[in-house]
C-alpha cells in the first residue's frame, strides 16, 4: 500500500478537526501568541487507556491554530504535582510533567514533539517509536516556547500552560512548505513517567495492552482548512 493510499483510507475513517489559519505571528511574542489562542476552540484529552493500571487523570486541553510559516498549539493543564527535572534538549522529558503532540505528514512516518512544563523539548522523527532518529538541537531551538506555572489558593492542584510556535523548516525530513489545504494525521498526549502519580492521557484513543503513544493507526486528523 502506498502511503498516499495509507493516508486517504486513514483519513475517511475519522471525524476531522478544524484548524484556523490566522495571520502571520512571527513578530509577536509568545505571551501575545498566547493570548490569541485562548480564543481558539478548545479540545480536551479525555482518553486514559490504561487507567486500571494508572488511574489518576489530570484535566488537560488544547488548542491549536496555524499560519504561512508556523503551527502554534496552547495546552492547559491542571494536575497535583509539577516535575520539570530535564533541561537539555532531547533529555526524557517524558518522566517530567509533560505534554506531546504527533504528527504525520504521509501516513507513514511521523514527528513526535515532547515538552516538559518549562518547554524544554525533545522531537523525533520515524516509522514507530523504535525506528526513529532525533532532529538535530539547533534546529528543535528555533521552536518557540512560553510557559506559566500557577499555585491557587487552597487548591491543591498546580495550573500549568505551554505555548508553542512550531516553524515549518522543523519539519526537516518533509516537503512540506505551506499547511493550508492539508489533511494530516496528529494526535495529542500527557504524561508524566515519574510524578508521584503516573499517567498517559490522549485526545483520540490507543489501542495497546501497554502504554505507547507510538501507534500512527490510532491518530486523528487535522484539518488545515
Amino acid at each position: 500500500m502506498n502511503t498516499v493510499h495509507q493516508l486517504s483510507s486513514a483519513i475517511d475513517t475519522k471525524q476531522p478537526l478544524p484548524i484556523q489559519f490566522i495571520a502571520d505571528a512571527a513578530g509577536y511574542s509568545m505571551a501575545s501568541v498566547a493570548q490569541a489562542l485562548d480564543s481558539m476552540e478548545t479540545s480536551f484529552l479525555q482518553y486514559a487507556p490504561w487507567k486500571d493500571s494508572y488511574p489518576y487523570q489530570p484535566v488537560v486541553s488544547f488548542s491549536i491554530a496555524y499560519s504561512q510559516s508556523a503551527i502554534y498549539i496552547k495546552f492547559n493543564v491542571k494536575e497535583r504535582y509539577v516535575r520539570a527535572a530535564a533541561t537539555e534538549i532531547n533529555g526524557p522529558v517524558w518522566q517530567d510533567s509533560c505534554v506531546e503532540f504527533f504528527i504525520s505528514f504521509d501516513g507513514k512516518y511521523y514527528y513526535n514533539f515532547e515538552f516538559n512544563c518549562t518547554g524544554t523539548a525533545l522531537v523525533g522523527y520515524g516509522s514507530s517509536k523504535t525506528e526513529r532518529r532525533l532532529l538535530p538541537a539547533p534546529l528543535i531551538q528555533t521552536i518557540g516556547t512560553y510557559c506559566l506555572i500557577q499555585n491557587k489558593s487552597g487548591d491543591e492542584n498546580k495550573y500549568w500552560e505551554l505555548t508553542l510556535r512550531i516553524p515549518m523548516q522543523v519539519f526537516l525530513h518533509s516537503s512540506i512548505d505551506n499547511l493550508k489545504g492539508r489533511q494530516c494525521l496528529a494526535n495529542f498526549y500527557k504524561c508524566g513517567d515519574l510524578l508521584p502519580e503516573p499517567h498517559f492521557i490522549c485526545w483520540k484513543n490507543v489501542d495497546s495492552a501497554e502504554p505507547n503513544f507510538h501507534l500512527l493507526h490510532c491518530f486523528g486528523i487535522l484539518d488545515f482548512k
